[in-house]
C-alpha cells in the first residue's frame, strides 16, 4: 500500500512542511490539530469549543483517509493550562466515550496565545466484519 498524504488546506501545513494526516497501510497518523477554522482563520475562545473544532478537523481528515473516529487507538491532548482540561474532556468525552482510545494529557505551551488545546490522533483501520 502506498503512503497517502491528507491536507486540510491550512496555511500552516505548507509553511511548516507537514500533512494533516499520513496514511501508511492500516495506520493513520493525524498531526496535532488546534481549533482553527481554516476557512476564516478564526479560533474559538473556550477550550471546549477549540476541542470541538479540532475534533471536527480530525474527523474530516480521517474520513478523507478512509478511516473513522471509531478507528482511533491513541489520543494525545495538549492544553496550555490544567484549567482547560474540563472543557477538553467535555468534547473528547462526547467524541470518544464509547471508543475509549489510550490517551495522554499534557500541560504545555502552544504556538500562539489564543491556542488552548491541541489534539493528536493515531488510528488503525479495523478489519471488515
Amino acid at each position: 500500500m502506498t503512503r497517502q498524504l491528507i491536507s486540510t488546506g491550512s496555511p500552516f501545513e505548507r509553511q511548516a512542511g507537514y500533512s494533516r494526516a499520513v496514511v501508511d497501510g492500516d495506520w493513520c497518523f493525524v498531526s496535532g490539530t488546534t481549533g482553527y477554522d481554516y476557512a476564516t482563520m478564526t479560533m474559538p475562545e473556550s477550550a471546549e469549543a477549540q476541542a470541538e473544532r479540532a475534533l471536527g478537523t480530525i474527523a474530516k481528515a480521517l474520513e478523507e483517509a478512509g478511516f473513522a473516529l471509531a478507528d482511533v487507538v491513541r489520543a494525545r491532548y495538549l492544553v496550555t493550562d490544567a484549567a482547560h482540561a474540563q472543557g477538553l474532556f467535555a468534547a473528547t468525552g462526547r467524541a470518544f466515550g464509547e471508543i475509549r482510545p489510550a490517551a495522554t494529557l499534557m500541560i504545555c505551551g502552544l504556538l500562539t496565545p489564543e491556542m488552548k488545546v491541541e489534539i493528536e490522533i493515531t488510528a488503525r483501520r479495523r478489519a471488515a466484519s
